[in-house]
């Protein structure tokens, strides 16, 4: 089941969040975040009307997905970057792109003029499932992290929405 996250719903975004944190290239961080960390990050996205989705599989959160303005300045307020994290026992289940599709309709709703998606290059199939939405390419910056003893090339993949 999709539905809009709710503050109950915070330690377990927070666990999946850590999980990709401290296993994978999905986000270019190396500490676990904290449950004061992620309580402010839920407020602003509901200050700032911007969605946070969770996918509930028998009554547990295993999935969430959530987009925020591209960059911080005013030109940039029609271009968004989204985030989709799946537990890492629910992967492969579909749950990612029931979470996309809504993210992207949502977007659509509000108006945006593009979704953008930063992806680490290693990861060929986040790439290949975003490109089945009609993502493309659309540029590369190479070493732009370093994780895991080594440089992270990052992909920047795009929806004209």
């Amino acid at each position: 089941m999709l539905r809009t996250a709710e503050h109950l719903d915070l330690p377990i975004i927070l666990e999946i969040m850590n999980e990709a944190i401290l296993n994978t290239t999905a986000i270019y961080d190396y500490k676990s975040r904290s449950m004061e960390f992620v309580e402010v990050w839920f407020a602003k996205k509901q200050a700032d009307n911007l969605p946070v989705l969770v996918y509930e599989l028998e009554g547990k959160v295993v999935g969430y997905g959530t987009y925020g303005i591209f960059r911080a300045w005013d030109a940039y307020k029609f271009s968004v970057e989204h985030s989709i994290y799946v537990h890492v026992d629910h992967q492969g289940k579909g749950i990612g792109k029931t979470l996309l599709t809504a993210l992207i309709k949502a977007a659509k709703t509000s108006g945006y003029h593009t979704m953008i998606g930063g992806i680490d290059a290693s990861n060929q199939k986040s790439c290949d499932f975003h490109g089945k939405f009609g993502f493309a390419e659309a540029g590369r910056i190479k070493d732009a992290g370093y994780k895991f003893d080594r440089w992270l090339d990052l992909v920047f993949m795009q929806l004209m929405l």
